[in-house]
This record gives structure tokens, C-alpha cells and sequence, in this order.
């Protein structure tokens, strides 16, 4: 069932108005799997820290290895990738509609591309609209969604940032876009740098839709 979205601060253009949309991968467009803990535990990592920013603290030999072993991790992880429901609907649907879309993740481009084919929902973005951590500062930097931009000739004003997670939300408002918090649990922890929240991507079709209104 349709939940009506929080009070949020609304973009100066209503989402239907924004020609490129950006989508966080793993959690937002799939279905998430990923036990983070576990990783570090496995890649003898500490606790608790985002897993790109430890590994960037070793020594550059030992930096490659673990990068090495995270890379055949995910890799096993994404041939197991579900789209998550909705995703196919809401992307024919933006298809449809004329508008840009890509993907920035803090994924290894690899990853990202067996990923989206497991899923099945690669015919949607082209090679140049998948931004990973193999072309930049991953998020929460905004640098991928400059990037995505520029490739574009895109403006931040006409763009949004869909995504599950606080790293999502920061590369959106750092790069000055409207940003989407798709929170399947309803919590929608990071109101400061939420334009729209949904609990689900059936949800923001609807918004898109009209058949429930933008907050």
C-alpha cells in the first residue's frame, strides 16, 4: 500500500519536472544483500567503518590485496542480484518519458555491470551512464555526480539523486541536486538532505504518476 511521504522540503521543481535522474544500485534499483559486517570480518577490516575508507588507510601493497578479494566478494555477491519491485516498471517509465538515467555506486565497474545484468535491468543505461570507484571518488563525494553531469551537459537543477543509504543523499546535496531517500523502512533518518522520501520504488512511480501528489 501507498504510504504518504514525510513532510520534506520540496525541490524548487517537482520530480516529473527533472529530465536526469541518478540511481544508487545495490539497496535502491536491487534488491539488498550485502552483510557488511561479515565482509570486514573476512577482509580484516575494523568494525563499524565504511569499507572503501579503511582499505584506503593500509599500505599500498596490502590495499591491493583486499581490494582484490573485495572485488571476487561482490563479484559473487552480484551474479545473485534481484532487481528490487518496482524497478523495472519505474525505469520503462522514465524511459518513456524522455529522461536521462544513470547509475553512480561505490562499486568496482565490473561489479556494477554483472550486477545490473543479473538484475535485469542493464538495457536501461548505457556505458558512459555507470559511474563507479574505478572512475572516481566514490560517494559520498559528489564527484561521480559531476561526472555523470558533465557527460550529460546536464545542470544540478534539472537532476536528482535516488538513493537507500546517508552516502546517497550527501553526493546529491553536495553536487546540489534533489535527492530521492527510498527507505523501505519508513524512518527517512537524514530529513536535512532529503528533497522527497518514498518507502518503495512503486512509490515514486506513483509520485510520477500523479496518483499520489508530491509532498
Amino acid at each position: 500500500s501507498l504510504t504518504q511521504t514525510p513532510d520534506f522540503p520540496v525541490s524548487t521543481m517537482a520530480l516529473t519536472d527533472l529530465n536526469h535522474w541518478i540511481f544508487d544500485m545495490d539497496g535502491t534499483l536491487t534488491v539488498a544483500v550485502h552483510d557488511f559486517d561479515q565482509i570486514r570480518d573476512t577482509l580484516g577490516l575494523p568494525p563499524g567503518k565504511p569499507i572503501l575508507e579503511s582499505i584506503a588507510e593500509l599500505e599500498p601493497e596490502h590495499a591491493k590485496r583486499v581490494n582484490a578479494e573485495l572485488d571476487a566478494l561482490e563479484l559473487e555477491i552480484a551474479y545473485q542480484s534481484t532487481a528490487q519491485e518496482g524497478a523495472v516498471e519505474l525505469l520503462e517509465q522514465l524511459s518513456d518519458s524522455g529522461k536521462k538515467m544513470g547509475i553512480l555506486t561505490r562499486n568496482g565497474r565490473q561489479i556494477a555491470d554483472a550486477t545490473l545484468a543479473a538484475a535485469g535491468i542493464d538495457q536501461f543505461f548505457t556505458a558512459i551512464d555507470i559511474v563507479s570507484r574505478d572512475c572516481c571518488t566514490p560517494k559520498p563525494e559528489p564527484d561521480g555526480v559531476h561526472l555523470l553531469l558533465d557527460r550529460w551537459q546536464a545542470s544540478a537543477g534539472d537532476s536528482v539523486m535516488v538513493g537507500d543509504y546517508l552516502f546517497d543523499l550527501q553526493a546529491g546535496h553536495n553536487a546540489g541536486t534533489s535527492t530521492v531517500h527510498m527507505d523501505v523502512n519508513g524512518k527517512f533518518d537524514w530529513p536535512d538532505l532529503t528533497t522527497v522520501g518514498v518507502s518503495s520504488l512503486p512509490q515514486l512511480s506513483a509520485l510520477l504518476t500523479g496518483e499520489i501528489p508530491q509532498p
